[in-house]
């Protein structure tokens, strides 16, 4: 029976290698339908099969992995009719969540948004540092709305999408209309005006829904249809 210290190694390596597959999933490293097997994964990561074992748990927990029989683990593929809604209801939670700032974000939180726009304009070229201050921009403004289970739908929401692969943000044009629509966003929070906060921030998500949908269309495999 293991002791104590190699259960708590293993959690840690478990923990490390569910943050590295996650990423490899949204960076497009890992695709829908690729395959993963604990031999491979536990040399590739050069960690035992157990923390594997619990990261692929973890990661069909979330739904972002499924079972397919004689085959195994694999990354789960989305429907054509669930991009869809899974943006229908990013545009619905991320909008609302930008009408609830406008009437309750604090000037700091405001200035916090201003401060990473500016940032995420110095980070054209940096396509993972553009994604991640992309994210916390979003998250800032979730927290700004000051409703738990809010965050708590989106962040849900987040994690399916990283079946999507890379950000829209890659392309340097979407880059420019997201930076142009965080901005219009922000002066609707200082504004104070929640209807223009929630009606701007869904055309900000509509945007991205839209490129979403030709990349897919683009890529070598396509969407299943249901």
């Amino acid at each position: 029976m293991p002791d104590d210290t190699t259960s708590r190694g293993e959690t840690s390596q478990g923990q490390g290698a569910y943050a590295r597959l996650l990423e490899e999933i949204r960076s497009g490293a890992l695709r829908p339908g690729d395959r993963l097997t604990e031999t491979e994964l536990a040399k590739r990561l050069q960690i035992s099969r157990t923390p594997v074992r619990e990261a692929i748990r973890q990661l069909e927990a979330d739904g972002l992995v499924t079972h397919v029989p004689r085959v195994g683990a694999t990354i789960r593929t989305l429907g054509y009719s669930e991009v869809m809604e899974l943006y229908e209801m990013r545009a619905v939670l991320e909008a609302t969540a930008a009408g609830m700032a406008a009437r309750s974000a604090s000037e700091i939180e405001i200035a916090e948004l201003e401060a990473i726009n500016a940032e995420m304009a110095g980070a054209r070229d940096d396509g993972a540092r553009l994604y991640a201050l992309n994210r916390q921009f979003h998250l800032t403004l979730l927290d700004a709305a000051k409703n738990r289970f809010l965050v708590k739908s989106m962040n849900a929401l987040q994690k399916t999408l990283l079946i999507l692969g890379p950000s829209t943000l890659e392309e340097a044009a979407r880059a420019e209309e997201a930076l142009a629509e965080h901005a219009a966003v922000i002066a609707a929070l200082k504004a104070r005006d929640a209807a223009t906060a929630e009606a701007t921030m869904r055309r900000h998500i509509e945007a991205a829904h839209r490129l979403r949908l030709r990349q897919l269309r683009d890529r070598a495999r396509p969407i299943e249809s249901d």
